[in-house]
């Protein structure tokens, strides 16, 4: 069984951009949906951000295709990013941040690399 957790950015994250996304606790509970059943390296428009350092040793990944109710017509090619790492040992999907691409290009690395072991 998989449980799913946040860090405090994200939460952050969230509350930001629910103000221009109401939609978006709810996009999120689909993502949760979709990982509880397939694999995030098998899921469509999810990739491996690599390239993080030697220290970061749970896979993170890029949701590109996210689909947001609150960007109608725009399907999964909403602009919205999230980003997650992946304990397989555990279990555990940590979502790390959650940002739109008219705000920021790429994610957060020094942010991913706090919270995926790197000392």
């Amino acid at each position: 069984m998989i449980n799913f957790s946040r860090v405090p950015e994200f939460d952050s994250d969230m509350a930001h951009l629910l103000k221009k996304y109401p939609s978006l606790e709810r996009d999120l509970e689909r993502l949760k949906t979709a990982l509880k059943t397939i694999p995030p390296k098998l899921l469509a428009g999810t990739f491996r951000i690599s390239d993080l350092g030697a220290s970061v040793s749970d896979p993170v990944y890029k949701v590109k295709h996210f689909r947001c109710e609150s960007l109608k017509g725009k399907g999964c090619r909403s602009g919205i990013r999230v980003i997650f790492s992946h304990d397989e040992s555990t279990e555990e999907i940590r979502f790390i941040q959650i940002y739109s691409k008219n705000h920021a290009e790429n994610e957060d690395r020094v942010r991913v690399k706090k919270y995926c072991g790197c000392c």
